[in-house]
């Protein structure tokens, strides 16, 4: 069975920084793309980043400039570096990824930023 596990959330001050990783593990034979979305209580899940196999990056216009998204495809492992964050960042971090053709969720970290 594959799984994606998140590591890294916290709580931090305005301003501060955070590392988000993602990695996958059980048996597959490939990872695309994988990415990061958010969620606050009450939205709907968004996009944050993601990022080819290839290493193609995309960003939500909210965390450009902020937010950097890296993968190390040795260790089938995505990150998430989050810098300047604002309250509004404050939010459950979910990685994603297309393995094998398939839609795999990790099952969340939360991410809190305080004012």
């Amino acid at each position: 069975q594959v799984q994606l596990v998140e590591s890294g959330g916290g709580l931090v001050q305005a301003g501060g920084s955070l590392r988000l990783s993602c990695v996958a593990s059980g048996s597959f034979f490939r990872i695309n793309t994988m990415g990061w979305f958010r969620q606050v209580p009450g939205k709907q899940r968004e996009l944050v980043a993601a990022i080819t196999r290839g290493g193609n990056m995309n960003y939500a216009e909210s965390v450009k400039g902020r937010f950097t998204i890296s993968r190390d495809n040795a260790k089938n492992t995505v990150y998430l570096q989050m810098d300047s964050l604002k309250p509004e960042d404050t939010a459950v971090y979910y990685c994603n990824a297309n393995i094998d053709a398939l839609t795999i969720w990790g099952k969340g970290t939360l991410v809190t930023v305080s004012s």
